[in-house]
């Protein structure tokens, strides 16, 4: 068998050397955000390892057309785990259902993993353990910008000053890339920033730009914009709790009966750990409870209520079925009392 051989000119070989090296400096350092809820894998369509929520920051270590590939690093309750020697895997998801990942010990809910997902333990405290697994998410849920060093922050939008404007006014121009803009340095995501968008600078603090963006938004006329415009009062318990992902993030008005003013113990992993929320239950007796977690600056007033008073709250649903006992979960919004 006779095997041609090809020699290629020096121009074609410069040629793809130029465009590996291109495509090599494109990944280095590149970072994301997630811009909607979205499954992690193993592999590329591989096995599900878990859910990611919108917002959350990710580097990438490698990427295709459709796929992402990073770190996952983030803190699990230690007693959903239990040890396993499978490679450098020394931790394995063992709770029923699975269990949730958060930023610290205790800390913000960033997403849930599966049960039976494989970890490696990267730092111990008392009841959680920080673990890191390599996985892959879908590169269209994903809103890339700003490629740095290695470990870059999210949230770097690669801003450039493009002139002073008018009356002395700082202006700066955003970068060729997709930029996520932050309710405060490192905080959760508020938009993304089109590309070559002007922005008025408010305030820097170090490498951080407060900035000021304006623009138009479709309000029809006689639309209502009171703080109820968007709340719904014809969801039922049994609909929210048959469909919780369809209601996730939903708000709506219920009427209820307060019965005691409760913390979260550890265990239950909807909650932050000592977070405070009313017990309740659907108004008429039924046996059917809610729960309606506590911001710190609404604690007092709740403090305030009396056991079996009846009050009609405004809420945000958290999750519409609780893993420990399967009750929706809501985020006080306000609440007051029905005579």
């Amino acid at each position: 068998m006779i095997v041609r051989s090809r020699r290629l000119r020096a121009p074609s070989i410069l040629c793809i050397l130029c465009s590996l090296f291109t495509f090599g400096e494109f990944l280095e350092g590149q970072s994301g955000t997630l811009t909607k809820e979205e499954n992690f894998r193993a592999q590329q369509n591989g096995t599900l390892l878990g859910q990611l929520r919108a917002g959350m920051s990710l580097e990438v270590l490698e990427a295709t057309d459709d796929w992402l590939q990073f770190d996952l690093d983030a803190w699990v309750w230690t007693r959903s785990l239990q040890a396993v020697n499978r490679g450098r895997f020394d931790l394995v998801v063992s709770a029923e259902g699975g269990e949730n990942i958060r930023g610290g010990p205790g800390g913000e809910i960033l997403g849930h993993l599966e049960q039976g997902t494989l970890l490696e333990t990267m730092e111990r405290v008392p009841g959680w353990a920080r673990v890191r697994r390599r996985a892959w998410v879908w590169r269209n849920s994903v809103a890339l910008f700003g490629a740095g060093s290695p470990g870059a922050s999210a949230g770097r939008s690669n801003l450039t000053v493009s002139s002073s404007g008018v009356d002395g006014e700082e202006w700066a121009l955003g970068g060729a890339a997709d930029a996520p803009i932050l309710s405060a340095p490192d905080g959760d995501t508020l938009a993304i920033l089109a590309p070559r968008t002007n922005l008025r600078v408010l305030a820097r603090e170090g490498n951080w730009t407060r900035v000021r963006l304006e623009g138009w938004v479709w309000l029809p006329e006689g639309a209502d914009q009171g703080p109820g415009a968007s709340f719904r009062t014809d969801v039922t318990r049994a609909s929210v709790v048959a469909a919780p992902d369809d209601y996730r993030g939903q708000v709506l008005q219920w009427d209820l009966q307060f019965i005691s003013l409760e913390r979260a113990e550890e265990i239950r992993t909807d909650f932050y750990a000592t977070e405070p929320f009313l017990l309740t239950r659907m108004r008429g007796g039924e046996e059917a409870f809610v729960y309606v977690a506590i911001p710190p600056e609404r604690l007092g007033e709740a403090q305030g209520l009396n056991p079996l008073e009846h009050i009609r709250v405004l809420g945000r649903i958290r999750t519409g079925s609780a893993r420990l006992t399967g009750n929706p979960i809501l985020e006080l919004l306000s609440f007051e009392r029905i005579p």
